[in-house]
């Protein structure tokens, strides 16, 4: 089967489909709606050939549905019909858990990505666990408070690595996972993997996304 995949960003809309060399990027922003998103969509991938959609959607997805609108984006997502508008199925998941799935090589894997906030999934077997491990309450915040990018900003590098490296030993402690893996484009200022963590990649969103059609997954 041949896949399109959309990795929904706040800054940048991602897509590749099955047997494409290069992904494309779309500019989003924090109006962008899914009535932007289809239209350009569709433009720019008018050439590749795709029976069916994986989205990766930066917000709370339940049962393959979008629970609410993202923070950082538009309005208009929750209800929004991506099969009738493209003209396929579709399946709709977490961004984070779509990298989680990528990323999966076997046994209980965590993923954290340290973007604009904290994205985390768990993977276990064929069972996907979107989280919202950001929001948990963290000294006088939250985890995403402390090591999105809004902190790196107003931290420095030094201190926002400090609380970067706190955060991955309270989750290790917390879903005792076999493997870490630390996404998000700030992952890379890391000078030091903690133990039992390895980087990832932005492409294994798309690994993910193929992945979501090759078997039933339950997420």
């Amino acid at each position: 089967m041949n896949v399109l995949v959309i990795d929904i960003g706040g800054s940048n809309i991602k897509i590749l489909a099955t047997g494409q060399p290069e992904r494309i990027k779309i500019p989003s922003g924090r109006d962008f709606t899914p009535e932007q998103l289809v239209p350009l969509v569709k433009e720019a991938a008018k050439d590749w050939e795709f029976e069916a959609i994986s989205i990766g959607f930066p917000g709370v997805v339940k049962h393959g549905k979008i629970a609410a609108n993202p923070i950082n984006m538009g309005s208009g997502w929750m209800d929004y019909d991506f099969e009738q508008a493209f003209g396929c199925k579709v399946k709709i998941i977490n961004d984070a858990a779509m990298q989680a799935l990528g990323s999966y090589n076997g046994g209980k894997l965590l993923f954290m990505g340290f973007g604009t906030g904290l994205g985390t999934a768990m993977v276990f077997e064929d069972v996907i666990l979107p989280l919202e491990g950001g929001h948990l309450p963290f000294k006088q915040g939250t985890f995403e408070t402390h090591v999105g990018n809004d902190a790196l900003k107003k931290l420095g590098k030094i201190r926002w690595t400090e609380l970067v490296y706190q955060t991955i030993a309270h989750f290790q402690h917390c879903f005792q996972p076999e493997e870490i893996v630390l996404g998000g484009g700030n992952s890379k200022l890391l000078e030091e993997i903690p133990f039992n963590c390895r980087l990832g990649s932005n492409k294994n969103a798309f690994t993910g996304g193929f992945r979501l059609w090759e078997k039933s997954f339950r997420y």
